[in-house]
């Protein structure tokens, strides 16, 4: 696990050692720097296979020039397909096998790898550099052309170090993210910088940028082929696969552990294929209401794992501005506060961590999905009625809000204003005119889920497409990268393997989530192999108790950038709204949202003194 940067075109090796320093705290243990006729590589290291070799950038007789971020969870099986093909070795390391194999496959290398991965490969007889990101957006990979030339890097914070280059709010995509608390897409809030999409790759020469191209998608179409038992066992086999391929490493690994479903059944599987008792690690708080350590507590006793438990409320305010830098671009998800503080701990025992991302987007694990079941039944028998009797119930924002959604006369827009956090209307209070002038308008935020509701598609395989490639990616896998990457920490992410992903695509829906019941297929897996009670859980999702925070150190931070002088001088919102916004409870899920995309933009935008 590395950070890398680059360029090609007119810059300076000097400002790309210094790019790369930006980096350090994703790869402590070396640095590498490949200066070439117009181009040149950089490569920060954390070392976690071959750690006496597999130095970056690396460099093949023939030329090629590789620094990469990332595992490649079989590079063993195709060592072996190379070395019949007559490629010699010098390294164990999964970064000469990957060197290798694009020289031999060129970008069709990329079918062929099992694992999470940014690179870029410098091809001598193409005169270019080739850029790819793994298929379901577990690294980062972001670009920048600026002055005459092509920059990339794993993080945003390295472009700070070009000379001439002045962080700017990227207007346009706003409403982006005030609508979903993330910025979906190949748009970033910086503008000028992009993101090479999850399962995209493209060229760059000194004279061109190509388009980046897609070369692996997933399609959630069910198949009713066989039965419920069946689709368990093949689960099993390949989640069983994918949590051992990802315990390699020649480094110190360990567990996340919630005493959710999730990470449970990781623990569960990784107990099974180790000789030695598994290093688990959890986080509590105060408030019951937001603990889940006795849960933890109970799974790691289960199966006599080494465990570690640790309390995030006491530093909260002392990390928050860290865990902004960390994560480049805004992002109002409390849980990365957490998360950063788990990483901290855990990197005095292991260097790896397994952790149960993407589990909820392939096997259905949000109350939010069951809502949309509900409310595209209703629209089907009477959405205007419907729409007429809801809004005339009471003054509940949920309500409203299910009200708009019954009346939508499309599915993406029935969502739009029942998941948004500021829908239309609120977000014409929002901003001001100048702002909202130069945003996008809805049309369009709807037009960029539109793809994931394709009719024949039933409403819970639309939701899973959507937020497998919106809200995975952009949200919870951008969090787990940059607050595990911050302490030099890899995270690696059983049920986001392609072949798991592409089987979980395939598995009926209801076989995921029927009636009042979710991860109906997680659970049968899950028998027999976890206590009872763990098997009944019901999700309790990993957030933090705002409204408390917000009452000490960490409310008194906040509010420094929700100042009435603050917000007027930015010139982005009505200050009556932020002045109303700041006095609704935040024990409510819509306001906490709403409270919590505002205030992490404005700790952003001072943080990284963006220009609005």
């Amino acid at each position: 696990m590395c950070g890398i940067s680059g360029y090609i075109g007119a810059g300076s090796p000097a400002v790309l050692e210094q790019m790369s320093a930006a980096l350090i705290h994703r790869g402590p243990d070396e640095s590498g720097l490949h200066v070439g006729d117009n181009f040149a590589l950089a490569h920060r290291r954390l070392s976690v296979i071959d750690l006496a070799s597999g130095q970056q950038p690396m460099q093949s007789p023939r030329g090629y020039i590789l620094t990469y971020n990332g595992e490649i969870y079989n590079f063993q099986e195709l060592r072996r397909e190379l070395e019949q093909s007559g490629y010699t070795f010098s390294t164990s390391s999964d970064t000469e096998v990957l060197l290798n194999a694009y020289q031999e496959w060129g970008a069709e290398c990329l079918s062929r790898l099992r694992g999470m991965f940014a690179f870029a490969i410098w091809d001598p007889e193409r005169h270019e550099l080739f850029l790819a990101r793994d298929r379901v957006g577990i690294k980062p990979l972001y670009y920048l052309e600026h002055d005459g030339c092509f920059y990339f890097a794993s993080e945003i914070k390295a472009f700070l170090q070009i000379p001439g280059y002045s962080p700017r709010l990227n207007r346009q995509v706003l409403p982006l993210y005030l609508t979903f608390r993330f910025t979906p897409g190949a748009e970033t809030l910086f503008a000028g910088v992009k993101k090479l999409m999850p399962g995209h790759c493209m060229t760059v020469s000194a004279a061109k940028t190509s388009e980046p191209r897609c070369y692996w998608k997933v399609d959630f179409s069910p198949e009713n082929k066989v039965d419920q038992k069946n689709w368990a066992e093949e689960f099993w086999s390949v989640f069983e696969e994918s949590t051992r391929l990802r315990m390699i490493s020649d480094v110190p690994l360990g567990s996340y552990l919630s005493g959710g479903l999730d990470s449970s059944l990781i623990v569960a599987a990784m107990s099974g294929l180790s000789t030695s008792p598994v290093e688990t690690f959890s986080v509590g708080f105060r408030d019951q209401r937001f603990d889940e350590s006795p849960f933890a507590r109970q799974v790691a006793e289960h199966f006599s794992t080494a465990h570690h438990e640790l309390r995030a409320e006491e530093e909260a305010a002392d990390l928050l501005d860290q865990v902004i830098y960390h994560l480049d671009e805004p992002l109002a998800d409390l849980a990365t506060i957490p998360t950063f503080l788990m990483a901290r701990e855990t990197k005095p025992h292991v260097t790896v961590v397994l952790s149960g991302e993407g589990a909820d987007e392939l096997l259905g694990g949000y109350s939010k999905y069951r809502a949309f079941q509900w409310l595209a039944g209703l629209r089907c028998v009477a959405p205007k009625a419907l729409g007429r009797a809801v809004a005339s119930v009471s003054g509940n924002i949920t309500l409203r809000r299910l009200s708009l959604a019954a009346g939508a006369h499309e599915a993406a827009s029935a969502y739009l204003e029942m998941a948004a956090v500021f829908n239309r209307s609120e977000m014409v209070g929002l901003l001001t005119p100048e702002a909202a002038a130069a945003g996008i308008s809805s049309d369009h935020i709807c037009e960029s889920i539109r793809p994931h509701f394709a009719p024949g598609r039933d409403p819970l395989s639309q939701l899973l497409s959507l937020d497998f490639h919106t809200w995975l990616p952009d949200d919870l896998l951008l969090k787990n990268d940059k607050m595990t990457m911050a302490h030099g920490v890899e995270a690696r992410v059983p049920y986001l393997d392609h072949k798991l992903v592409e089987l979980c695509a395939r598995v009926p829906s209801q076989y995921k989530m029927r009636g009042r019941q979710e991860k109906i297929l997680l659970r049968s897996v899950m028998q027999g192999r976890l206590p009872e009670n763990i098997c009944r859980r019901k999700k309790t999702g990993f957030t933090v108790p705002l409204e408390d925070w917000m009452q000490g150190p960490f409310g008194r931070r906040v509010d420094a950038v929700l100042s009435d002088e603050t917000i007027r001088k930015q010139g982005l919102f009505r200050p009556e709204y932020i002045a109303a916004l700041k006095q609704r409870p935040l024990n409510h899920p819509y306001y906490r949202r709403q409270f919590w995309s505002v205030a992490a933009l404005g700790l952003w935008l001072e943080r990284f003194g963006i220009e609005v």
